[in-house]
């Protein structure tokens, strides 16, 4: 199974390692697309390692091909999730903005593919009235999230916002 698998910028960013290992160990390609903001948590290049394939960051990346390469990601996805996605991705994504190659795939792909997102945010930011207008109209467009968890957070409160574990989101995905 090809799988795109957006990472954007949340301290959970590290968890996305186990996941793309995961992915990868069962046997799916797997194409790590990172925000600029994830890059601060997490390196492309440990990403690279653990996918075997290239890591895009930017629309820069793209230069060695005549091929707009996320149009390509976008139309040979059988499966694409946002993990861990913030809470200004989930708006990029809900409002139709595409700043960055994980947002332009996300318009591009086709009807059919799958869509997961798994946020991971500050329990107000997700419980924010913005935060979930943005959740339902992706969930109205067809995506399906895999909750955040409750917990300790990251900032040091506790509340729901902590990215689902990586064996929750995998038995939430269409895995072939």
């Amino acid at each position: 199974m090809n799988i795109v698998l957006g990472i954007t910028g949340s301290i959970a960013a590290y968890k996305a390692a186990d996941l793309t290992s995961q992915l990868t160990k069962l046997g799916h390609e797997v194409h790590v697309v990172m925000t600029p903001a994830a890059t601060e948590f997490i390196t492309p290049l440990t990403l690279q390692v653990l996918s075997r394939q290239p890591v895009l960051v930017s629309l820069e990346d793209e230069k060695n091909s005549w091929k707009p390469g996320h149009i390509e990601l976008a139309d040979q996805a059988d499966l694409f999730i946002v993990a861990p996605a913030s809470a200004d991705t989930i708006g990029q994504l809900a409002h139709g903005l595409a700043p960055d190659p994980l947002t332009a795939i996300y318009l591009a792909l086709p009807k059919n593919t799958p869509r997961f997102v798994a946020p991971a945010m500050n329990g107000k930011m997700w419980n924010h009235p913005a935060t979930q207008r943005n959740v339902e109209q992706l969930k109205a467009d067809g995506v399906q999230f895999i909750d955040p968890a409750s917990g300790d957070l990251a900032c040091g409160y506790q509340g729901t916002g902590r990215l689902a574990e990586v064996p929750d989101i995998l038995k939430a995905l269409p895995l072939k």
